[in-house]
């Protein structure tokens, strides 16, 4: 436990209210979205300024204390686990969107920011922010640029990193440190803000961020293609890439996920496909009606038995609450949900659909696959008690060898749920040694102590 000396230069610093050390308050922030052991915390402490933020990190460092950034906790990672005897220093409550220039299509914004309502302010300004990770409702926006998140419109329009202009950040000194620029253009120094996207917290701690706008697209048309048979589907993806269409979403539901989406939202899934395909295409309502009518065209060649359109955005966004609602439809199944993002590129998708349900198979275990096909990032679910140690190897075994082939199909570890604790194990498997030794260097220039989310990415 630390001294009362130390918990009362905490307490100066944020207020007292924001030093929490109650046994509720510290379970409360022992674990995230991941499957991993939580770990109790010795504090959570909430900084409600900029300045207290430094601060904390300066007095962490100046004794040594691990310290765990930490927004909503949604990663499915560990990214968010806290070391021993440390402390989780919760960002939340540094929630200001700082400013919103619609001239110069830019937003400076606190960590604390949740993603939606971000999204939704910009969007009231008549501009888009486009990454839309499936938890955007809860996440933070410092949370998405630590690890990097994705979304359904990562095909067309990329991922966190693509719209990061500036990280301000506080080094393990309590210092700010500046990079990036409101500028459309920057090469000033080293690219600093680049290193701190997907670090997950391992190398400083977000103070603002500069987040790139861009104008909405005028047009959209979304469409569900229903198919006899998987393979069918993840091939028709492949085709829909190789005809130069890129969808601004292209979406894969599988059998399993399917039957277990339409018992939690009734919302018409067609309970008897094998596989759906939920695709929109948008941008110039001409490009739109052209590309939406290839599309259908394609999938029909391809062995689709259905294709609808949305005919209002009644039944557009009824498509697209049927597909955020994927992972809460198939948490409810079981005790334990497995959740992974075995990414592939996108003509392997068939094969790596085909992995996964042979690996389940030989295991004998229940998966849904669902993800964002059209970017090759696949989310197998693993549906499973951890309770029961037989079953629960089998689902890491399982994991092992999903891993194994989609590097073997020279895809990768994460396409967006990061490696934090719960897949370092596998990092060399993808890189090297000399890339992990070249990573430790840098973290130990930057955090001689090794404070900052100790264990992550690159273990101890």
């Amino acid at each position: 436990m630390f001294s009362d000396a130390l918990i009362k230069e905490f307490q100066t610093i944020v207020g007292k209210p924001n030093v929490l050390q109650g046994e509720a308050d510290r379970q409360a922030y022992s674990y995230d979205a991941a499957v991993l052991e939580p770990v109790v915390p010795a504090l959570a402490v909430c900084p409600q300024t900029s300045e207290a933020l430094g601060q904390v990190v300066r007095v962490c460092n100046q004794n040594g204390i691990p310290l765990t950034p930490r927004g909503s906790g949604t990663n499915l990672s560990g990214g968010t686990i806290p070391e021993r005897g440390g402390i989780v220093l919760l960002t939340n409550a540094l929630n200001k969107i700082i400013e919103i220039n619609t001239q110069d299509l830019y937003a400076v914004v606190q960590p604390g920011v949740v993603t939606a309502r971000f999204a939704a302010e910009v969007a009231r300004q008549g501009l888009f922010y486009p990454p839309d990770p499936g938890s955007m409702a809860v996440s933070t926006l410092g949370g998405n640029v630590a690890e990097n998140a994705g979304g359904l419109r990562g095909l067309k329009y990329g991922v966190t990193k693509d719209y990061v202009m500036g990280v301000d950040f506080f080094d393990v000194n309590g210092e700010l440190v500046k990079s990036g620029s409101r500028t459309v253009k920057c090469v000033t120094g080293l690219n600093l803000s680049g290193l701190q996207v997907a670090s997950e917290g391992t190398l400083g701690v977000f103070n603002e961020i500069v987040f790139k706008l861009v104008p909405p697209p005028a047009a959209n048309k979304a469409m569900m293609a229903v198919f006899d048979d998987i393979d069918k589907a993840s091939e028709t993806v492949a085709a829909i890439i190789a005809a130069h269409i890129v969808p601004c979403t292209l979406e894969i539901l599988d059998h399993s996920t399917i039957k277990y989406v339409e018992d939690y939202t009734k919302a018409g899934m067609p309970v008897t496909a094998q596989a759906i395909l939920l695709i929109e295409v948008d941008g110039h309502p001409v490009q739109v009606a052209e590309e939406a009518e290839k599309v259908v065209t394609l999938c029909k060649k391809a062995g689709a038995v259905d294709v609808t359109t949305a005919r209002d955005e009644a039944e557009h966004n009824k498509l697209w609450e049927a597909r955020r609602a994927a992972l809460p439809a198939l948490a409810r199944a079981r005790p334990t949900t497995v959740l992974e993002d075995a990414t592939v590129p996108r003509s392997q998708i068939p094969a790596m659909i085909r992995a996964i349900n042979t690996i389940a198979q030989k295991h004998q275990l229940d998966v849904g696959t669902f993800g964002h096909a059209g970017d090759g990032n696949l989310h197998p679910t693993f549906l499973c008690d951890r309770r029961d140690a037989k079953e629960f190897e089998r689902v890491e075994q399982a994991v092992d060898e999903i891993f194994d082939v989609a590097l073997s199909l020279k895809g990768t570890l994460s396409g967006e749920h990061g490696i934090g604790l719960a897949k370092a194990k596998w990092l060399e498997k993808e890189t090297s040694a000399a890339t992990i030794a070249y990573a430790k260097a840098l973290k130990k220039a930057v955090d001689p102590k090794g404070i900052l989310n100790p264990g992550k990415i690159i273990g101890g």
